[in-house]
């Protein structure tokens, strides 16, 4: 196996974020204690929002929206097939349907006219995801709920920081789901976010995510069926001490996909992120794509010969719809949703970090050419 030279994503972490989680240890309160409530406070403080819920995923946090929301079967949610498996399955955990609206084919992000066409009286919910920190336009996204009366979470799970029209993204809808993971803009290992500015549905998270306890009653008592969807007060001081250093983070970030769409310019090969007039990305991965005249295995042959030079890499996202269990389900099949299709057969995720250097950047770069040279 080759030795990775350059790895995918790398977490930032500092010696501050390393004393904070230390210091957490140092206590008895290693879960529901302090950290818990500082971490929500701060980052609905960051949001501009009432209340923050803490859990342990970004898929936790979809999937007790989806609940608190009252979804169940018959029920449709609208969300995008070019995503993460979560903002789909977060439906069927509780027995809704999600229904697909096709991408656009410059943002990558779910078609805000097709979404429109696609209520139905079924529809009890819309979930637009921005994908790899790119905001859906949110003003047209509400502009339908508003007309159909219809709920919509932000599934800004890639997303933290980003601005659409100078509003943060997350800011805009009923709630908002984030996410921690390593490879995300920033982190508490594993774990996420509820946003809102819902008073009542931030409590029954709360109490979804601890066994269905509410607040003051008894270890013991459950007053509805819950999880164990908690956040560690370890990963909440951490994730504390990241928030903090967050505009650092998204900086850095920038700086880095600037220079690769500098770099990359002039790979005619290549169709790279498009333009954002609208405001802010928060970049979470840098993915380009073949152009349309390469293959789904041309591409794989790319992605091989990165490994093969130790250079992470990945192809984001494989069409939710296509996935086997999908297909089994729901009698999904190849043609359905084209332009996610076209698009995720030929994307291919770059190494991307904050403290990704310059020389290791220049590496990845000249193993791209190389690759698309013997196409």
């Amino acid at each position: 196996m080759t030795e990775e030279r350059v790895p995918l994503a790398r977490p930032d972490i500092a010696q501050a974020d390393i004393d904070a989680v230390v210091a957490v240890l140092e206590t008895p309160h290693l879960s529901l204690g302090p950290k818990l409530g500082e971490f929500e406070g701060a980052f609905a403080d960051y949001m501009g929002l009432e209340r923050g819920v803490a859990v342990n995923s970004g898929t936790s946090a979809l999937h007790l929206l989806v609940k608190a929301l009252g979804l169940g079967p018959g029920d449709e949610m609208i969300t995008s097939p070019f995503t993460f498996v979560a903002s789909a399955n977060c439906a069927l955990f509780e027995g809704a349907t999600p229904v697909f609206v096709d991408i656009d084919e410059s943002t990558w992000n779910m078609d805000a006219e097709r979404m429109a066409a696609a209520v139905t009286e079924r529809t009890r919910l819309l979930l637009p995801v921005h994908i790899f920190g790119r905001p859906m336009p949110m003003d047209r996204v509400m502009a339908v709920a508003d007309t159909h009366g219809i709920p919509v979470v932000e599934d800004a799970c890639e997303a933290v920081g980003a601005t659409y029209k100078g509003r943060l993204a997350g800011t805009f809808a009923r709630a908002a789901t984030f996410a921690f993971y390593p490879n995300k803009q920033m982190t508490t290992g594993e774990g996420g976010m509820i946003v809102t500015d819902d008073s009542g549905l931030a409590d029954l998270c709360v109490s979804l995510r601890n066994q269905g306890r509410d607040p003051g009653a008894g270890w013991l008592a459950h007053a509805r069926l819950g999880y164990n969807f908690r956040l560690a007060d370890i990963n909440c001081a951490l994730g504390l001490s990241q928030l903090g250093r967050l505009p650092e983070f998204l900086d850095a970030r920038s700086r880095v996909a600037e220079r690769y769409l500098e770099k990359l310019a002039d790979v005619d090969e290549l169709v790279l992120p498009a333009p954002y007039p609208d405001g802010r990305l928060s970049w979470f991965v840098f993915v380009v794509r073949l152009e349309d005249r390469f293959t789904q295995d041309q591409r794989d042959a790319v992605l091989a010969h990165l490994r093969d030079e130790g250079i992470g890499c990945s192809n984001y996202f494989s069409p939710v719809h296509l996935q086997p269990f999908y297909r089994e389900r729901f009698g999904y099949k190849e043609g359905d949703f084209p332009v996610t299709e076209k698009i995720a057969a030929r994307t291919i995720a770059l190494p991307f970090y904050n403290r990704l250097t310059e020389a290791d950047q220049d590496v990845v770069i000249a193993c791209l050419k190389s690759a698309i040279a013997t196409l």
